[in-house]
Parts: structure tokens; C-alpha cells; sequence
């Protein structure tokens, strides 16, 4: 049986007028991996602050077990600015990282002093501790993790460095720390898709406990024993990964749901009596008026309000945005080179590739915010631009909510409904207390979605999104990813999140290095799988997908028969109708569900046959996948045979 690292009893927590949690327990075994969620400014950080000893509860307690090692990594990490890359990732608190920062300084008083014998006989004594705790590998493996992370120069001074780098090196220095507990505050951001695939194998492998933020989806699903999720200054707690979450909340807010409409009812009834006049004179009127009250008091537990963003664009002509024989860079470097494209109107594009390779500066000429070195870009006289850039910064922190998005337009034209700047701003979850405080009082996450907002109030009919993850909440980007699915016009989308690229985009154009660009049709995922197959010596050594023993194992398999048995054949011909059919019953016993919200028996039924009937289809999707690409596959080798 594992132990207890960590446990929080009853804790109390406010910022300013806002309760952010409220009598929340919570525990950790050690080795576990957990997963945060919450929409932001629920107080995801401010829960990663507490867990780390970083700031303390208004009311409740905290323990640690005795000894334990702790490492948080904050979303805006704190260094010295002076400080080189390299020492910043080893002098840290880890064994042997003191011991190589005074083999250094000894080294640095050589070079300004000249050896002398005192400094020669502390440097041999210092050189003897090293090499009894290993730490002569410290360097190299500081070297290497920073490589993997995207960042060569380790000489580099840490105040000249971005914000995304930075995070870099931060995150490398929480994974040099010998930590029993990780805390990390949404590492998966700046880093680049191979990145985060290097991070996925790394924190498997760890022994430790993990406690992260991440928006991450796929992350969170290869990673996460447990998530655990605040809401409305309550925590609860899901064993499982990401998908089995979105299960067990599905059918706790389904029971919510149901349990808060019987309540309603119940109110109404004694509304009905209270309002006829009872007299307070006997002891059964008084226990009535006092279970009246009682039930007034009581929270109601009705499922969240969804954010949701209604449709509205401006009308987008043939013509949009053409690129031709495009070409640029910085300080001698090409980024893009002779590119050429025609943006089509309902196009979802993904730009891919590694950090610093150029995707930001392709959506800036796109949108006409630089001019390229060389080329002509031409945007169609319809064409209106909504820009969401990497950061949102710059935001006027003394401007009143309201007035913030007033300034984009007073109304939205949705359809044949016209919203209100307030009534949007409902939607997108700021109260109407919340819309007359300023933007200084909001947390990054809530300025991110806000100036979302502001962005789609103006009414665009060509996106172009640059990491829209940064930031942002789960819910957040599930409703973005919906409201894209039928937007009328051109998204371009520069992303990490692989779920949003794969639930978006039918198109990748891939930065591959020294200013090349390839497209490849379909989502991320279909990208994978055919520069998978293409050799090394096509791809630049950056690019190249991570791709793990299993995926290489099943591509020798499939060469070794690339055929359809008898009844593979048969199978792949009747895969198509089962799928449909099974979708069918998918549907149906989604409507029943609907239907039986307040039948508690049921209700339970109906959501285990569910869960049989996606597994099902998962399955048969599954198989679907497999011999399609089998197919293709056979298709291919063909061609080749022929040739």
C-alpha cells in the first residue's frame, strides 16, 4: 500500500471578494500523477501554490510527509537575470548541484588569479566530492534535457531570453531536481509538438508523484492516474485519465441535474403553502416554514453554464488571402522560402514545426501586420482578419471589463438574434459584478478568454489563432473547437494542443526546416503517420517525429503482408454499415437518456448500455482505422511494383 505525501484538510482560501476554495480535502499517494482542471480563475495556481508550501489557507491545514522533496514550476517562473542557461538548470536544491556550482566559481578565480596552491588543493578536494556523487554526468544531462527541450545556446543569459524559453529552462531545472513531488503549472506550454511528445515518455518513466495544470488533452490522458477539478470553490476527484473523467462527470452532473430539479419542485410546493398564509402558531407550521427555508439556503447544484459562442461573421468573397513565391527571415536566416498558397474560404489550416522556425511569422504576413522580403501577398477587398496572438499582452489593465468590449461593438449579430457586449460576456462566464471590475483584477487565463471575446465581437470572417491554448481552460477550447466547426470562413491555426490540431484542421502545412514548407492533407495525427513513412534523410533532423518501439514494430508488420486475407476483405466491405448502425444506436440511447434525466434506475441503466455501445464502436472505429490504412498501404505498394 502506498503513503500518504500529502494531505489538506478543510482548506479555505479568498483572493480579494472571490472564495476559491471552500473546506476542500484533498490527499496524495506517493508515484501518483494527477491532473488539475477548472475553468480559468477558479484557482488552479493558486491550488499548485498551496500544495508546494508557496502561500498558506485562510482557514484549514496542510501536511507534508516528513522529508519530502518538493518542486513546483510557477507559469511565470522567477530567475536570476544574469544567470547563464546552464547554471540555472543545476544550481538548484538537488544532490551534487552545490558541489558543481563551487567546482565553477573555483574555476572562474583560477582564470582571474592564476592557480595557486590553497586553490589547487580546494579544487581537488572539490573534484574528489563530485566524483563521489556522480555529479561529473550533471552537466551533460543538463545539456542533453535542454537540447530536448529546444534550447542549444546553454551560455545564454537568462534576461535576454523570451518567456517561452525561459519556461524552458525552467522546466528543465524541475526535471534535473531529484523531486518526490513535482508541481507543475502548465509545462506543456512553449513547448514544441516533439517536445511535449519527449515530456509525455519522461514524466511515465518518473518515479515521483506528479500534480500538474495542463490544457493538454492528450497529455492529460497518457499521463494522469487521477483528475481532479475545481468548481465553484468545490473539488472532485475522478480516478482515472482524461476520458475516463469526462465519463464520471457526465454522469455526475447528469445525477445533479436530476437531484436539482426534484429540489426545484419541492421549492415550489412550499412556496405554494407559505404564500396561502400559514400562521406560525403550530409546531408542524413551523417545521414546514423552517424546511422552506432551509432549502432556499441550500446551493442548487445545476450543471455549469456552458460558455458558448453564437456565430457571426462577416460575408467573405471568392478571394482571400493569395501568397506568392513568398520569402523572408531574420538576420540572414530564411524562415520561408519561395512560398506560395491560395487560402480557401472554409479552409482549417495547421501550421506545425518546431519553436522559432518561423509559423508566427507567416500568420503576421498573412494578416498584412509585416511585409514579406520578397513575394507579393494580396488580401481580397472582403477579407476581415481576426488576429489572436501568442500572448496577450498590452491589454489596458485600467479599463473596466465592459467598456473593453464595448470598444469592438456594442451588439453581436448572431443569426437573427442580436447580443449585447453584457450578454456575450455572460456567456463567456464573467458575472455581471465581474464585467464592471477592471482587467488588472482578472487572472492571465480570464484576460486570454477576454480578449477572445473581443476578437470575435468585431466579427471576422478569416482567423488566424497562434496558439489559442496558451492559457485557456479545457472548457474554454472545447467551445472554441465548436464554434470553428460551423464558422463561415478561413481559420489558420499555429498550435501545440495535438487534440485541437486533430479536432480542427484538415490541412498541416509543416515548417521543415531552412525555409521549407510541405502540406499534407488531413488532421494532425495523418500528418504523423505519413512523414512517419517518409526516410530520415526527407526530413530535417528536428523534425523528425518521435516514433516509439510499438509504432515501428506495427510498420514492420504491415510490410511484411501487404494483403487483404478473405476475410479482412469481407470485413473492411461491411465495417461502414456497422459503423453507422452502431452510431445509430449511439444516438437513440442519448435521446433516452434525455428523456429519463429524473429516473434514477433508469438513468443508470441507460449510461452503462452507453458506455457498452462506445466501447463497441471505438472498437469497431479501431479496426476501421487499421485496415483502411492496410489498404492504402496495399494501394501504395501497387504503385510502386508497377513503377
Amino acid at each position: 500500500m502506498r503513503m500518504n505525501i500529502l494531505a489538506m484538510e478543510q482548506v479555505s482560501k479568498t483572493f480579494g471578494e472571490k472564495t476559491l476554495l471552500r473546506e476542500v480535502s484533498f490527499s496524495m499517494e506517493e508515484g501518483e500523477k494527477i491532473g488539475l482542471l477548472g475553468l480559468n480563475g477558479s484557482g488552479k495556481s493558486t491550488f499548485l501554490k498551496l500544495a508546494a508550501g508557496r502561500d498558506e489557507p485562510d482557514r484549514g491545514s496542510i501536511i507534508w510527509n516528513k522529508n519530502l522533496r518538493i518542486h513546483y514550476l510557477a507559469q511565470e517562473p522567477f530567475f536570476e537575470p544574469e544567470a547563464t542557461v546552464l547554471h540555472t538548470v543545476l544550481c538548484g536544491d538537488a544532490p551534487g548541484m552545490t558541489v558543481w556550482q563551487r567546482y565553477h566559481v573555483l574555476l572562474a578565480r583560477i582564470d582571474r588569479e592564476g592557480e595557486n596552491e590553497p586553490l589547487h588543493q580546494e579544487l581537488m578536494q572539490v573534484s574528489q566530492e563530485m566524483e563521489a556523487l556522480d555529479a561529473w554526468s550533471l552537466e551533460s544531462d543538463a545539456k542533453g534535457m535542454l537540447n530536448r527541450l529546444g534550447i542549444q545556446d546553454w551560455a545564454g543569459i537568462m534576461g535576454r531570453l523570451s518567456g517561452g524559453q525561459r519556461k524552458r529552462v525552467a522546466l528543465a531545472a524541475a526535471l534535473m531536481n531529484c523531486a518526490d513531488l513535482l508541481i507543475l503549472d502548465e509545462p506543456t506550454n512553449h513547448l514544441d509538438n516533439q517536445a511535449i511528445d519527449w515530456l509525455e515518455e519522461y514524466l511515465l518513466r518518473f518515479n515521483g508523484a506528479l500534480l500538474m495544470v495542463t490544457h493538454d488533452r492528450y497529455f492529460l490522458e497518457r499521463v494522469s492516474q487521477r483528475i481532479i477539478e475545481l468548481d465553484k470553490a468545490g473539488l472532485y476527484s475522478y480516478p482515472g485519465n482524461y476520458s475516463t473523467y469526462l465519463e464520471r462527470k457526465l454522469e455526475r452532473e447528469a445525477m445533479e441535474a436530476s437531484s436539482a430539479e426534484k429540489k426545484q419542485a419541492l421549492l415550489r410546493k412550499e412556496l405554494a403553502w407559505i404564500k396561502k398564509g400559514a400562521r406560525a402558531r403550530s409546531t408542524k407550521q413551523k417545521a414546514r416554514i423552517q424546511r422552506f427555508e432551509k432549502l432556499q439556503q441550500e446551493p442548487a447544484h445545476i450543471k455549469n453554464d456552458k460558455l458558448q459562442i453564437s456565430q457571426s461573421a462577416g460575408r467573405l468573397g471568392k478571394k482571400t488571402i493569395i501568397l506568392e513565391d513568398v520569402t523572408h527571415g531574420y538576420d540572414g536566416e530564411t524562415l520561408i522560402a519561395n512560398y506560395s498558397c491560395i487560402l480557401e474560404r472554409d479552409e482549417r489550416l495547421g501550421l506545425v514545426g518546431a519553436n522559432g522556425i518561423g509559423k508566427t511569422t507567416l500568420l503576421r504576413i498573412m494578416s498584412g501586420e509585416i511585409a514579406p522580403r520578397q513575394g507579393q501577398v494580396d488580401i481580397g477587398s472582403t477579407v476581415k482578419t481576426g488576429y489572436f496572438p501568442q500572448q496577450s499582452t498590452g491589454l489596458p489593465e485600467d479599463m473596466r471589463v465592459i467598456d473593453y468590449i464595448r470598444e469592438a461593438g456594442e451588439y453581436l449579430k448572431a443569426g437573427k438574434k442580436v447580443l449585447s457586449a453584457s450578454q456575450m460576456l455572460e456567456t463567456f462566464l464573467f458575472s455581471t459584478a465581474a464585467q464592471w471590475t477592471t482587467l488588472q483584477k482578472l487572472s492571465g487565463g480570464e484576460k486570454r478568454r477576454l480578449h477572445l471575446l473581443r476578437i470575435l465581437m468585431e466579427a471576422p470572417n478569416v482567423l488566424l489563432l497562434d496558439e489559442p491554448g496558451n492559457d485557456l481552460d479545457i472548457e474554454t477550447l472545447n467551445i472554441l473547437e465548436d464554434y470553428l466547426d460551423d464558422f463561415p470562413g478561413a481559420v489558420v491555426v499555429v498550435s501545440h494542443d495535438r487534440y485541437f490540431l486533430d479536432r480542427i484542421c484538415d490541412k498541416i502545412l509543416a515548417f521543415e526546416g531552412r525555409g521549407r514548407l510541405s502540406e499534407y492533407p488531413g488532421n494532425y495525427s495523418d500528418y504523423l503517420r505519413y512523414s512517419a513513412t517518409r526516410p530520415d534523410n526527407e526530413l530535417d533532423k528536428d523534425m523528425r517525429p518521435v516514433r516509439d518501439k510499438t509504432a515501428q514494430h506495427n510498420e514492420k508488420n504491415k510490410t511484411k503482408s501487404l494483403k487483404f486475407t478473405f476475410k479482412e476483405q469481407r470485413e473492411f466491405e461491411e465495417l461502414d454499415g456497422q459503423i453507422a448502425a452502431m452510431e445509430g444506436r449511439l444516438a437513440d440511447c442519448n435521446r433516452q437518456i434525455e428523456q429519463a434525466a429524473s429516473d434514477y434506475q433508469q438513468l443508470e441503466k441507460l449510461l452503462a448500455t452507453r458506455q457498452e455501445i462506445e466501447q463497441q464502436l471505438d472498437d469497431l472505429l479501431e479496426r476501421w482505422a487499421y485496415l483502411t490504412e492496410l489498404a492504402e498501404a496495399i494501394e501504395q505498394q501497387k504503385k510502386i511494383d508497377n513503377n
